[in-house]
């Protein structure tokens, strides 16, 4: 029975005989991510130990707090008219992003999952929140997508013809002078296989053969060569093309094609 007694006093064994309520509630304390509840006005009336740990001590008890004080200035207005829509409405909120200062003493992005609370009678009496930091995330993408920008400018200002494809020979993207060259625009040539719209013909042999997509794909290849454009005409060109290798593991993914037009056509030169 003394066994039991001391069994029975283990925090473990204490915690089977809260009620629902009482459990719920002290296992969103232990929870790794912060959890904020807001009453229908915006005043934080609960959070977390991990929300207690990340709130800036300058900022004041965080419990009673307004919790647009606690975002940046430019989002203070536009959050506060969606959140009492939200209360208006009782809709399922959407997950937001948020720029919150935080103990680090920056503004950091807080990816937020919200759900209702709902008063007797189903009135919303407020709003329950977990956090998530996805602050180098949002990092990452934006230094992504200013590659991506600066890849399409440099494209976009090359002289000469350039087509990337795939390594399956699938066209991914071509700039302005390969429309010119080519006779296709982008939106015709993008996702369309390169031999089927674009056949680049092989030029020193004279055979007319299909240039080998799998040889490209291994080494770069450099020569002259006789483009066929949208009109049919067979138009000589420098062509030098590159693998497109992932920078993480090596991996061919696909493969960079520069075309020069040379002046004379080839039925200039063949007959001289």
């Amino acid at each position: 029975m003394k066994a039991n007694s001391r069994a029975g006093s283990t925090p473990a064994a204490r915690r089977q005989t809260l009620n629902p309520t009482r459990r719920a509630m002290l296992n969103i304390d232990h929870l790794p991510l912060p959890y904020v509840e807001m009453d229908a006005r915006g005043i934080i009336t609960r959070a977390n130990r991990a929300t207690l740990a990340l709130h800036h001590p300058e900022q004041g008890e965080l419990i009673g707090k307004s919790g647009w004080d606690l975002l940046a200035i430019d989002e203070k207005n536009r959050s506060t008219a969606a959140f009492l829509s939200l209360m208006s409405s009782g809709e399922g909120p959407p997950v937001i992003l948020r720029s919150i200062f935080d103990r680090s003493g920056k503004f950091r992005t807080y990816e937020i999952h919200r759900s209702i609370i709902h008063a007797t009678g189903g009135k919303p009496a407020g709003v329950r929140m977990i956090f998530m930091d996805v602050t180098e995330r949002r990092n990452a993408l934006e230094e992504a997508q200013r590659a991506c920008q600066w890849l399409e400018s440099a494209l976009h200002s090359a002289t000469d013809a350039v087509i990337l494809t795939d390594a399956l020979g699938v066209i991914r993207s071509i700039n302005p002078a390969a429309e010119r060259l080519c006779g296709w625009s982008a939106n015709e040539l993008t996702g369309m296989m390169i031999d089927e719209l674009l056949p680049i013909l092989a030029c020193p042999s004279g055979d007319r053969t299909v240039l080998n997509l799998q040889a490209m794909l291994q080494l770069p290849c450099n020569g002259m060569a006789v483009v066929m454009t949208r009109e049919r005409q067979q138009i000589e060109v420098g062509i030098s093309t590159s693998p497109i290798l992932d920078k993480n593991n090596g991996s061919v993914s696909g493969v960079s094609a520069v075309l020069q037009r040379v002046e004379r056509s080839t039925k200039n030169r063949m007959s001289s």
